[in-house]
C-alpha cells in the first residue's frame, strides 16, 4: 500500500449480462410509458425522437436501456463501505444469446 493517503485508486467493474426478451412488444410498451411520463423531463422533440428509436428497434435493446435506471447499476457496489461509485455507463446491444468469451464463464465464481 502507498504511504500517500490522498492517492485514489480506481477500478473498472465490467459486467456482461445476457437476457432473453420474451415479449418485445411488452418491453417496448413499458419503455414508451416511461418516455411519455411527465416525470421523464424530456422536451417534446426529444420525447418523439426516443419514441421513434424504441419503435424502430426490433430487438428491444433501446427499450431495455430506457428501463434500466443508473441507480440499478450503482447498487451493485452500494453495500460495500470501502468503495464509492464515481460513474456508471450502460450499453445494451443485441447478442447471439451467449457470452462472447467462454473463459469468462470458467471464472465466474473465482474471487481474488
Amino acid at each position: 500500500m502507498s504511504d500517500v493517503t490522498d492517492t485514489a485508486r480506481y477500478l473498472r467493474l465490467t459486467v456482461d449480462l445476457v437476457v432473453e426478451v420474451t415479449d418485445v412488444g411488452a418491453l417496448q410498451a413499458a419503455a414508451l410509458k416511461e418516455i411519455r411520463s411527465p416525470e421523464s423531463d424530456l422536451e417534446e422533440s426529444e420525447r418523439q425522437e426516443q419514441i421513434d428509436l424504441v419503435n424502430a428497434d426490433e430487438t428491444g435493446a433501446a427499450a431495455l436501456q430506457w428501463l434500466i435506471e443508473p441507480d440499478h447499476v450503482l447498487s451493485l457496489v452500494e453495500h460495500i463501505d470501502e468503495v464509492e461509485p464515481r460513474e456508471a455507463m450502460l450499453g445494451v446491444e443485441p447478442s447471439d444469446g451467449a457470452l462472447d468469451d467462454e473463459e469468462d464463464e470458467e471464472h465466474d465464481h473465482d474471487h481474488v
